[in-house]
């Protein structure tokens, strides 16, 4: 495992959700293993999920075990081939990734067949064996499909698929998250070939771009030039009596040279008689797979395809086992795997690589610590999968047909995207670090602010991007254009990093939220009579309706309810006499009134006003003494109750007993009110106003007009 490094590009930030980390789980400074993990706003995507070619078992995945893979929302895949998709099945099923998975529909379909294929040929214990094909079938089933430029959202992560050009369904994925677009290119092709189309570039800005570097500074030879040298290798192969052995990846470049082959003999009728093996399991099933999606291909295979399917191939035999094969003289065989690790092409190359008139032909790219990257540098013998030595006589030749970009093509591409960031992966360090200092040379010749970044595995980059924030009105609001410094009232709906302004009315229908009622309940003592209790009502809030409860509900209860302020419900049932209900719509408003309510209900057993309501004056005279208590008595209840009612109001009161004077405090602001001459004094006029006509209601309540 590859030892952690100190990231090198820290920006200092005051929040840690404006950075933006990408980290190379995998592909960092190499080829394999593909998997970019980015994380921006509390979302995390990961980007791929390869094998590496060159090792076995746990060896050859990402750097899993530095994530929590449960942390991971979407998992996007590029394309079929085993360093890009292999890992899928592992994360989905022997990790705690719960998240969602995407990839283009043709990619799924081969996936399965791939991978399938990829397990049964792998060359391992069973201690080291990722998965099984239980898990493969598994991850299969909970693999979504997209089409090419279909836009998904997954709770604010928005993305899009593009056609990539590589091999047939390989996508680049445009990414946006709260306004940051960030675009992956996978593995792609900017040439059109015999059957695929060119890679195109997405609209738009784009804010980061992460791309391959796998030629570093090479350009590719042009394809006319190219399949022609070919060709004639081939024919001067077999034309000596030779085999030629091609190790290609099952699927993807094989359906390209097998094209150019089959339109080669067809061309040459002397070749008829030397046969042509596509080896591999695989090849019926997933040529099935290019014919269903031939829409997919580029317009020259199309237009063949009215006429004829290309892909039924005259000159080219499928051979599914090595049994079958009849090793009698000269012919061509193209067999998997494509890096010559084990399975059939490893097989016949130990077997055909001591006669020199046979040869091997490699057409794609090779990871290091492979067999075909060591075969590429003719070495004089190399070790057989059972440990002896094999001579290598054979002719060994290198003509890519690797569909992956150059440098011509990757510059241009990264002109044309006009990223202010630029993250270089899937290359080996010298070649990758060989294009970061060309591209700095040509943006510093054009003074462009372009920054080239090449982090190792598990080395995280860190951009900060700190957008404003901005709010719509829509629905009702937006029908009306507002002016500079109007107020606006509305609801601010966050959703997926957007910020809206809508009315109450528009919720359901434009932020996609339900308005739900809540209806507050509360049960208090009372041992009063409820006439006396509407009488004290009437005293605080003006008119109280009193009707059957019967009447308000379907439930069948008896009793009576007092409606306040049409809000609140005070409900007595019949039999219980000694309790009261309240009932009302949960609000701010109608909470306060409730308090209010209440307060009054909690009184009125204790409140002199009760007393003078429900007695009546007597006539006779018990002394001046008597009096004077009787009057000193009321002022001091007055009292009381005037802090009850102004601390239900505005909380704690200030209170000088002595001469009857409280003090309220108001957010800064005081109000002193004499409770004898029930008098408000402020200097805040606001203050002065609301104390004041609390006062006059509380005085209303114990200091009602006398009955006669």
């Amino acid at each position: 495992m590859a030892s952690k490094r100190k990231p090198e590009y820290e920006i200092p930030v005051v929040d840690e959700n404006d950075l933006l980390k990408l980290t190379p789980l995998g592909a960092g400074n190499e080829v394999g293993r593909s998997s970019i993990l980015l994380e921006y706003k509390g979302k995390t995507i990961l980007l791929d999920a390869g094998i590496h070619p060159a090792y076995n078992g746990l060896a050859s995945l990402p750097f899993f075990d530095e994530i929590d893979p449960g942390s991971i929302d979407v998992l996007l895949v590029t394309h079929f081939h085993v360093d890009h998709a292999a890992a899928v099945p592992y994360l989905m099923e022997r990790t705690s990734f719960k998240g969602r998975v995407f990839m283009t529909h043709p990619t799924k379909a081969i996936y399965k067949w791939l991978l399938s294929d990829y397990v049964r040929v792998s060359n391992i214990g069973d201690e080291d064996q990722l998965y099984s094909e239980e898990d493969l079938i598994n991850s299969f089933d909970r693999i979504e499909a997209v089409d090419y430029h279909q836009q998904v959202e997954v709770e604010g992560i928005k993305f899009t698929s593009f056609n990539a050009g590589h091999v047939l369904g390989a996508a680049m994925f445009l990414i946006e998250i709260a306004g940051v677009k960030v675009l992956y290119t996978g593995d792609y092709s900017r040439e059109e070939d015999r059957h695929l189309m060119a890679a195109e570039k997405p609209e738009g800005a784009v804010d980061v771009l992460i791309t391959e570097s796998t030629y570093g500074v090479q350009s590719h030879e042009p394809r006319l030039a190219k399949e022609f040298r070919f060709t004639s290798l081939i024919h001067d192969i077999v034309g000596r009596g030779g085999r030629c052995l091609m190790p290609v990846f099952a699927l993807g470049r094989a359906q390209e040279l097998l094209l150019i082959l089959d339109e080669y003999w067809d061309a040459h009728p002397e070749l008829d008689s030397i046969p042509i093996y596509y080896a591999s399991s695989l090849a019926k099933k997933c040529m099935a797979v290019y014919q269903t999606y031939i829409n997919m291909m580029n317009t020259r295979i199309r237009k063949q395809f009215a006429i004829s399917n290309p892909f039924v191939f005259k000159h080219i035999s499928n051979l599914r086992n090595v049994e079958q094969f009849e090793d009698s003289g000269p012919c061509v065989m193209m067999a998997s795997p494509g890096m010559l690790q084990n399975g059939l092409s490893r097989e016949l190359f130990e077997r055909w690589a001591p006669d020199k008139k046979n040869g091997l032909v490699i057409t794609g790219y090779c990871v290091e610590n492979t067999l075909a990257r060591q075969a590429m540098n003719e070495p004089q013998d190399f070790n057989a999968m059972d440990g002896r030595k094999v001579p290598l006589r054979m002719s060994v030749d290198y003509i890519s047909f690797s569909a992956h970009v150059d440098f011509t093509q990757n510059s241009k591409f990264i002109e044309e995207v006009k990223a202010p960031h630029v993250i270089l992966v899937h290359g080996e360090a010298n070649a990758m670090f060989r294009l970061k200092s060309a591209l700095q040379s040509k943006f510093s010749e054009r003074e462009e602010n372009v920054k080239v970044y090449t982090p190792k595995n598990c080395e995280t980059v860190k951009l900060h991007f700190r957008g404003e924030k901005m709010a719509k009105t829509i629905g009702t609001l937006a029908a009306k254009y507002p002016t500079e410094n109007e107020p606006l009232n509305g609801i601010l709906v966050a959703k997926d990093f957007q910020l809206n302004i809508m009315t109450a009315e528009d919720l359901s229908e434009l932020g996609g939220l339900i308005t739900t009622v809540v209806t507050q309940r509360q049960t208090v003592p009372f041992n009063a009579g409820i006439s006396l209790l509407k009488w004290h009502l009437e005293m605080m809030f003006g008119t109280v309706n009193e009707t059957s409860l019967e009447k308000v509900t379907k439930t069948g209860e008896k009793g009576t309810v007092l409606r306040v302020f049409d809000t609140i419900d005070i409900k007595q049932l019949e039999g219980r006499a000694n309790q009261l209900t309240l009932e009302w719509i949960g609000n701010a408003m109608n909470d306060m009134i409730a308090d209010s309510v209440l307060a009054v209900i909690l009184s009125v057993d204790s409140s002199p006003a009760s007393v003078k309501a429900s007695t009546q004056p007597c006539s006779h005279s018990h002394g001046d003494e008597m009096e004077h208590d009787k009057v000193q008595q009321e002022i001091d209840t007055d009292f009381q109750d005037m802090v009850a009612f102004l601390e239900e109001q505005f909380g704690e009161v200030g209170t000088n007993e002595k001469e009857h004077k409280l003090t309220v405090s108001v957010d800064g602001s005081e109000a002193t009110v004499d409770c004898i001459k029930f008098s408000v004094e402020s200097e805040n006029e606001t203050l002065l106003k609301r104390v004041s006509d609390v006062v006059q209601r509380v005085k209303m309540a114990i200091k009602p007009i006398s009955v006669f």
